[in-house]
């Protein structure tokens, strides 16, 4: 096609290609014309007039279901990235209009979602009461991931993402202890060198948790690999599994308090990791999600951790 002709069939595609973009999802054409809320024999036009225009089929039948075409998965690729930025666009205009009621989606590390979240939160909200926050918990990889994917505008997580068109800033650094059970041996102890749990049992948060990726290293780094008896995804089972005697782990101090039948020991050489927030520096942020990153970023850059390993996860 030339460049006229692109233009024109472009122009004819964009009333249609959002059905193809709920296909995908769906996989059936009763369901993706109800959610797009047309008839189905409406969905069906569509889907021929589409392949029609573009002198392929754009789905094929797949047992009782309907699939995409390869023609018609890489439209509905194209077709997804452009809605969502037209998403964006309509996003920032209708912030402009009026910014003291946007909204800010911001993506966060379980063990983050006690204390520091709901302050920085709560701050942001006394200066702009009418920004709504929608809050989104996970591993460090699902929030980098969605991260990157644009469903999330700001991402506190440690280490601060990278990556292609991201950007980040230090927040806080985070102190690491060894987690054993009232009774242990290394209770007792002012401090524990990490060679010392090379006999010891872990509990674990699951791989693709920023604090697994820092024990396994730091283990390693010490040469040897940590019998691993129970694994969680989140923090309080793992601390209850230690409380129970059930084996020792590595994390950030519990606040207000440490909780029943667990003993916190610092590490010797001290070891820390570093919080921080990202987001996508290649694109304009919205205007409450600009200003909810520069009120975080007034916070920083804040004191240097002290002496002792940096761990990086």
């Amino acid at each position: 096609m030339h460049e006229s002709e692109d233009a024109r069939v472009t122009a004819e595609l964009a009333p249609h290609v959002a059905l193809l973009r709920v296909l995908k999802v769906t996989g059936n054409l009763t369901r993706a014309a109800a959610e797009l809320g047309v008839p189905q024999p409406t969905a069906s036009r569509r889907l021929a007039a589409l392949s029609d225009l573009l002198g392929t089929p754009v789905a094929e039948p797949d047992g009782r279901g309907i699939r995409l075409t390869r023609a018609g998965t890489l439209l509905a690729d194209a077709a997804g990235r452009a809605q969502d930025e037209l998403a964006h666009g309509v996003r920032r205009l209708r912030e402009e209009v009026d910014p003291e009621r946007g909204h800010v989606t911001l993506g966060f590390l379980h063990l983050l979602g006690r204390s520091l979240v709901p302050g920085l939160v709560s701050e942001f909200r006394r200066l702009r009461p009418h920004t709504r926050f929608t809050l989104v918990q996970g591993s460090r990889q699902d929030i980098v991931g969605r991260l990157a994917s644009g469903e999330l505008d700001l991402a506190l997580v440690a280490p601060p993402a990278d990556g292609p068109g991201l950007d980040s800033l230090p927040l806080t650094e985070q102190e690491l202890f060894v987690a054993v059970p009232q009774g242990h041996r290394l209770a007792g102890r002012p401090h524990v060198h990490l060679a010392e749990l090379e006999r010891e049992v872990f509990v674990m948060l699951e791989h693709g948790y920023g604090l697994r990726q820092i024990t396994d290293d730091l283990c390693a780094r010490e040469g040897f690999e940590p019998v691993v008896a129970f694994e969680g995804q989140e923090s309080e089972t793992v601390r209850g599994l230690v409380a129970s005697g059930l084996g020792v782990t590595l994390l950030p101090k519990f606040e207000p308090g440490t909780p029943a039948g667990v003993v916190e020991v610092p590490l010797r050489p001290r070891v820390t990791r570093t919080v921080g927030l990202s987001w996508h520096g290649d694109r304009p942020l919205p205007p409450v999600v600009a200003a909810f990153r520069d009120h975080v970023r007034g916070r920083a850059p804040l004191p240097p951790a002290a002496q002792g390993g940096h761990a990086h996860g």
